[in-house]
């Protein structure tokens, strides 16, 4: 079993943070796993001492290309909202793995073939003589609700999937890839969305300075920005087929969900938690916002029916990763009902239409509902 729509694995990080992740698991008909899986895959079969070794590797690799800083005005951790990049252990974890699949870096290896001009063999040695290039990728998981927290940032480092596709020779025909975890789930991504120039998809071997953590896919993981991880975040990464949408179907669309699944335009609300009591007055609201590819050029907020009021965003630290926002209302005694929007690049306003997560990923404005006194 491979990850469920999201892509990330058993629902984990602060207690609230579990809570919410599992309510929206599911409801979206996820299984949520536990961490006795991840015990007995991480201890056995030396993959503990495989994931330090890779470790090693990485922090000795020259990186063909080096994620910038994140820089302090990226983030509003004084108001109490999360960290811009996600620590490992609260990245968040979505998948149907009732035991983590356990194979150490040394033994891997990866199979490219399907409507290609010819075969591929590679490991962790081929994929560590490739260009290593360091990323900063928010991923999303298509189960998350209106104002939920199944949205992570990390650095990742890999190698880009496109010029190893290239290498392959992509026959025309192919419009789907579909990526195959150890444990036999699969996952369906558009040819195209991979090859497009600028897109990034990654075969990932490190996160935020170590290997992949077992439970996110030690050794190998796809990533590919824009996409929900159910058409995209394979992990435990075994397989690559280059087919078509019609010739072969895989796990989530066989279950109800789309074929098709770029991430919407989404905001949510940290700050101040629903059900606050707050002085009367100046009324500090703060939160995330995130539309991978393309990036968030506005957030508004508003009291009850009230006007928007523009959001101040933080520093963007690239149209692939969720940016911070922060606002002031000025409120009167009284309950009131907060409400969120964003705007991304292309001008697109998240709309206040209310839809589940399946098939396709959920919409609507954020709210929360506060009492001032």
């Amino acid at each position: 079993m491979g990850p469920a729509p999201g892509a990330a694995g058993a629902v984990t990080g602060s207690p609230a943070h579990r809570a919410r992740g599992a309510s929206a698991a599911v409801a979206a008909g996820t299984l949520v796993a536990g961490g006795a899986g991840l015990a007995r895959s991480s201890s056995g079969s030396g993959i503990a001492a495989s994931r330090a070794a890779l470790t090693g590797r990485l922090a000795a690799a020259t990186l063909a290309e080096t994620a910038p800083p994140v820089p302090a005005s990226a983030a509003f951790p004084q108001l109490g909202t999360v960290p811009f990049v996600t620590p490992n252990a609260d990245f968040y974890r979505i998948d149907v793995a009732l035991t983590i699949p356990a194979v150490r870096a040394e033994d891997w290896s990866l199979r490219v073939h399907g409507r290609v001009g010819r075969e591929l063999v590679l490991t962790v040695d081929d994929l560590l003589r490739r260009p290593l290039v360091q990323r900063t990728i928010t991923m999303t998981c298509v189960s998350n609700t209106v104002g939920g927290n199944l949205v992570s940032t990390a650095d990742f480092v890999g190698v880009e999937l496109a010029p190893l596709l290239l290498e392959a020779g992509v026959d025309p025909s192919a419009d789907q890839i579909v990526s195959t975890s150890r444990d036999g789930w699969t996952a369906g991504t558009p040819t195209a969305t991979v090859l497009e120039p600028g897109r990034g998809a990654l075969l990932a071997l490190g996160m935020n300075g170590e290997a992949l953590p077992v439970e996110h896919g030690f050794p190998v993981r796809m990533v590919v920005p824009g996409l929900y991880g159910y058409v995209s975040a394979t992990k435990w990464l075994a397989d690559i087929e280059l087919t078509t949408f019609a010739e072969r179907s895989v796990y989530w669309r066989d279950r109800g969900w789309a074929e098709r699944a770029p991430i919407k335009t989404q905001c949510r609300i940290d700050v101040p938690v629903g059900f606050s009591r707050l002085p009367a007055g100046r009324v500090q609201v703060a939160g995330v916002a995130w539309a991978q590819p393309v990036g968030i050029t506005a957030v508004e907020v508003r009291a009850d029916d009230g006007p928007w009021v523009r959001a101040e965003l933080a520093t963007e630290v690239n149209p692939n990763t969720w940016r911070m926002w922060r606002a002031e209302l000025d409120l009167s005694p009284g309950s009131h009902t907060l409400t969120a929007r964003a705007t991304d690049r292309r001008g697109l306003v998240q709309t206040d239409v209310r839809v589940d997560p399946i098939p396709d990923g959920a919409t609507g404005w954020p709210s929360t509902i506060i009492t001032v006194v």
